[in-house]
């Protein structure tokens, strides 16, 4: 089972969004965090450990992640889904967006 962190800036509207629609998922486990530290669900690195591929919805979010976690990276995979801060929660264009820009890096199985 593939573990699979979804990071954005406030975990309250991308992340979590990401975190319900990849939860059912049964190849996956999933979990969010945001980078700021008044996030919902601030990011740390036992996340960060804990995580087989971690998805940042902006490079900002990358660059954060790299430069505050770096020895817990460990070389892990971080895919940058350049998603800008434009959506509510579950908005139905915001999950299509999701699978389009994810789906081809989480291949079922």
């Amino acid at each position: 089972m593939k573990k699979i962190l979804f990071v954005c800036s406030q975990n309250r509207l991308r992340s979590p969004t990401a975190e319900q629609v990849f939860a059912s998922r049964p190849d996956l486990e999933v979990d969010s965090a945001g980078t700021n530290n008044d996030a919902d669900n601030p990011l740390n690195a036992e996340l960060v450990e804990w995580a087989d591929v971690i998805v940042v919805m902006e490079k900002i979010h990358r660059t954060k992640v790299q430069k505050r976690f770096r020895s817990s990276l460990n070389g892990k995979r971080m895919i940058c889904l350049d998603i800008p801060d434009d959506y509510a929660f579950m908005d139905p264009a915001l999950v299509m967006l999701l699978h389009a820009r994810l789906d081809r890096h989480l291949p079922v199985g």
